[in-house]
Formats: C-alpha cells, sequence, structure tokens
C-alpha cells in the first residue's frame, strides 16, 4: 500500500508530530504509514482522511497485490 499522507501534509505545513496529536496516535505511526509499513485500521484511516480533508480513497492507495 502506498499513501499521500506526506503531500498531504505538506499541503497543511503540518509535520508527523502535529499529524499524530491530531489523531492520537505516535508519531512513529505516522512514519510507518508515510512509508507504507504500517496498514491502519478503519478508524485510524478515517480519521487522518478527515484531517487531512480528503478521502481515504485519496490518502490510501491499494495495489492488486495488496488484496490478495
Amino acid at each position: 500500500m502506498r499513501t499521500r499522507i506526506k503531500e498531504f501534509r505538506a499541503r497543511y505545513d503540518m509535520t508527523q508530530e502535529d499529524l499524530a496529536n491530531r489523531v492520537g496516535v505516535r508519531r512513529e505511526t505516522i512514519g510507518f504509514l508515510e512509508k507504507g509499513k504500517y496498514n491502519p485500521s478503519l478508524k485510524l484511516a478515517y480519521k487522518v482522511s478527515r484531517v487531512l480533508e480528503t478521502t481515504i480513497e485519496e490518502l490510501f492507495i491499494f495495489e492488486v497485490s495488496d488484496l490478495e
């Protein structure tokens, strides 16, 4: 899975720490999400997308191989 979290954070001049605080996770979790090393729960994906004012589909890009 790829994400566009970093791109969207930049639009709002938001650090990983800022985003983490807004969604209630540790900064490291945001880093792992951005690197594609962590698949978020639906609840976390929803929170992140709401804070970044976008949709889950815009923020998280699933590859076909991710779904198999």
